[in-house]
């Protein structure tokens, strides 16, 4: 039998500590990692029917495998998710009611289960599939839990019980308290006994969600208030249990994913490195991790397949470790006891599907590949990058958004490009739930040719309704610091010069824009042949159109800056049949750069799409530029176009008696609301006087917590929403009395 490390090498057997209760049984005999190497027998029994209790890309990811297993499928739906795609994706859908969080309703997701006579559930990731207790209720109830043991779940779902587990098998941990003393003072003092800076994280975390990163003793008692107030919404009660933990300041987060089956077999699939990350969550995985040795690559999978088997593990799962930058050394931080949202990653350099393998270990089957057969398909496959795609605005603090998809185009898939998506073009991103709208992975014969790969795949999305990170995973691609693999967890801020750089707009771009909206009109108004001159009169007359448009810039240095936004206007010149002059003149604080002229260049449409999307392609001397063209029918005003892989954002500026005989003028002395939210708390009173930068207002979006805080010094006048409240993307949340406030606020 081959042992966990090498065929030549056995594992120790390693006695639990006394103190704890209810230890894990630990192997006393060499580990096996071949499917044929134990003589125990399980029986098999085949999943003939499955409910999907989860939603978005991964119901639908689980459906496909499961189809092509000829396993019948049913998937759930809220009723905000009832037009969604999972809930379309199967013959059979089953209504969870009005409450957005019917998909953590255990005991109705069971009686759902039972009444339709449905033998096996998978949880997916998130949600339920990491509860114990939902997992034990299922096994009560006769239905297969696709996923570990309720056993394995506890062990490690609590963060400071899998601590002591870990050390007691040999698996490296980061210093730090997880004791039960929970009172301020006692977690305090261990904080100054261990060194800041410390990281605060719930016993329940994951997600980033109730962690917070305290640098000095002054800041402990706010931190951990706030870190324990998001736990709790996070996780529920127990939730605010609190572990403090030695911080690494410049550490890589690596994670490997292991599999076991009921016969103790366990095999690692490789190492994904996860480390850039927005508020402890993941961007980018790929895989295998940059810029580590052989040596400590393998012993990171030696360490994760020992922390499996501490806990008598089965299925998948992912054990994630913190590698230190500056001393090489690493340490786990917990186990996801669940399928991870990166998975693709390792089945494309694996050349697995690891949701038919979590079927099969759930039926009784060995494990179908031994660690050497995978280790040789990690040679042979080279190098896989996950970008997820979600619906939030990087240039305000990776705000959440959310909103209709009016425009998507996807990249094309193949064999190196795959997408897991939830959402189509017409569907609406809610912002009841998270805003992952897709994953694009990829897959390259190095690190290399993935990530430019990447960027090709990237320049082919068109999202329009919503922000997205698109844009800002593409300059990630283009990051030279990215590309040499020197990664860290706080590499976006470290970084965040280069990567948040404002983008030149070319002329070329505000040439095409204004023959887009030129053409879009023209087939809309005209009955006569394509190409008539502009205006009215004969062929012959050459007619001209002006159009002037606003930059769009919505990051904080725009807001913080007293800089008037660039105004652009385009005159266009009809010469002849699809034959144009272009005028462009660029104007920022009221002076004007002299015009750029482009001369009897051709442009000729191309379909109209829709009432709101046009397509272009325009001669210019030297290049022949395509283009799309899309308004958003919500806001006719505001224009997105693509072109040549990049997405720019303008508004249509109105003339100026236009706009004072509808009234438009920006609320000004205010702050507002800056994507949908539940307001948690106001930290301000009516009267009060604040300094800039003196937190306003708490608010919640998409389960993450946000401080909305003041523009400027001054006195406020009225708070406009309590506790508690809902509010939408631009609602008023402070006025001030100084009427010559910024119009928005800057959060953290």
């Amino acid at each position: 039998m081959r042992s966990l490390k090498r065929s030549s090498h056995r594992l120790r057997a390693i006695r639990p500590p006394t103190a704890l209760p209810a230890p894990p049984r630990i192997f006393s005999a060499p580990i096996s990692t071949h499917p044929s190497a134990s003589n125990d027998v399980t029986s098999i029994t085949p999943i003939k029917s499955l409910l999907i209790a989860n939603r978005g890309e991964i119901a639908l990811r689980i459906a496909r495998t499961a189809s092509s297993m000829g396993i019948r499928t049913t998937t759930l739906y809220t009723d905000i998710d009832a037009s969604s795609q999972h809930a379309k994706c199967t013959p059979n859908s089953l209504a969870l009611g009005p409450n957005t969080k019917g998909y953590l309703n255990g005991p109705q997701i069971i009686e759902l289960a039972k009444k339709h006579g449905i033998e096996a559930l998978h949880p997916g990731y998130g949600f339920l599939s990491e509860n114990p207790t939902f997992a034990q209720a299922c096994e009560d109830a006769g239905i297969v839990f696709v996923g570990p043991p309720p056993k394995a779940m506890l062990d490690m779902g609590d963060k400071a019980r899998s601590k002591i587990i870990m050390n007691a098998a040999g698996v490296p941990c980061v210093p730090g308290y997880h004791g039960p003393e929970q009172s301020v003072e006692e977690l305090r003092g261990h904080a100054r006994e261990i060194g800041y800076p410390v990281l605060l994280k719930s016993v329940k975390g994951g997600g980033g969600k109730g962690m917070r990163i305290v640098l000095k003793d002054e800041e402990f008692e706010a931190q951990i208030a706030s870190a324990r107030q998001e736990a709790r919404a996070s996780f529920g009660d127990g939730g605010e249990v609190m572990l403090v933990e030695k911080y690494v300041v410049r550490p890589r987060h690596v994670e490997v994913q292991v599999f076991a089956d009921r016969y103790g077999n366990c095999v690692a699939l490789g190492e994904r490195d996860c480390s850039v990350q927005r508020r402890h969550q993941k961007i980018l995985e790929e895989s295998p991790a940059p810029v580590l040795d052989d040596a400590t690559r393998h012993d990171l999978w030696d360490k994760a397949r020992r922390a499996a088997l501490a806990v008598d593990y089965v299925g998948a799962g992912t054990v994630e470790f913190i590698l230190d930058k500056d001393t090489g050394k690493f340490y786990f931080m917990e186990m996801n006891t669940r399928l991870q949202v990166e998975h693709p990653v390792s089945e494309m350099v694996t050349g697995t599907d690891l949701v038919e393998w979590q079927f099969r270990v759930a039926a009784g089957e060995r494990l179908p590949l031994t660690q050497d057969e995978i280790e040789a398909r990690i040679h042979e496959r080279g190098a896989a990058i996950e970008a997820r795609i979600y619906a939030e605005n990087p240039d305000k603090g990776f705000f959440p958004d959310s909103g209709k998809l009016v425009h998507l185009v996807t990249p094309k898939v193949g064999e190196d490009i795959r997408i897991d998506a939830g959402f189509v073009e017409g569907d609406t991103v809610s912002e009841a739930y998270d805003g992952m709208i897709a994953k694009l992975i990829v897959r390259g014969r190095d690190r290399e040719t993935a990530i430019r790969k990447l960027e090709l795949a990237l320049q082919e999305y068109e999202v329009v309704g919503l922000s997205t990170n698109i844009e800002f995973l593409k300059r990630l691609c283009r990051s030279q610091a990215f590309v040499e693999g020197d990664v860290e967890t706080g590499f976006i801020e470290k970084w965040k010069d280069e990567l948040f750089q404002r983008r030149h707009i070319s002329d070329e771009v505000f040439a095409q824009i204004a023959l887009g909206l030129l053409s879009s009109e023209t087939k809309k108004t005209s009955s006569g042949p394509h190409g008539e001159t502009l205006g009215f009169g004969e062929a012959a007359t050459q007619g001209s159109r002006k159009f002037a448009f606003q930059v769009k810039r919505d990051d904080a240095a725009a807001e913080a800056s007293s800089e008037a936004p660039e105004v652009v206007q385009v005159e266009i010149t009809q010469r002849g049949h699809s034959l144009y002059n272009v005028s462009v003149s660029r104007s920022t604080d009221g002076s004007s750069a002299s015009p750029k002229v482009y001369e009897n260049i051709i442009s000729e449409p191309g379909s109209l799409v829709s009432s709101n999307k046009s397509q272009l392609t325009t001669f210019f001397p030297r290049a022949r530029v395509e283009t799309t063209l899309v308004q958003d029918p919500a806001a006719p005003e505001t224009l997105t176009v693509f072109q040549l892989g990049e997405k720019t954002e303008l508004t249509l500026v109105q003339p100026g008696w236009f706009e004072k005989a509808l009234g438009l003028k920006e609320a000004a002395a205010s702050v507002v609301a800056p994507m949908p939210c539940k307001i948690l708390r106001n930290e301000v009173q009516e009267g009060q006087e604040v300094e800039k930068g003196a937190p306003l207002v708490v608010i919640e979006s998409m389960k993450m917590e946000t401080v909305i805080r003041s523009p400027q010094k001054g006195t406020v006048k009225k708070l406009a929403h309590k506790e508690g409240d809902i509010c939408k993307a631009g609602t008023v949340l402070v006025l001030f009395e100084d009427p010559e406030a910024a119009p928005a606020g800057s959060s953290e």
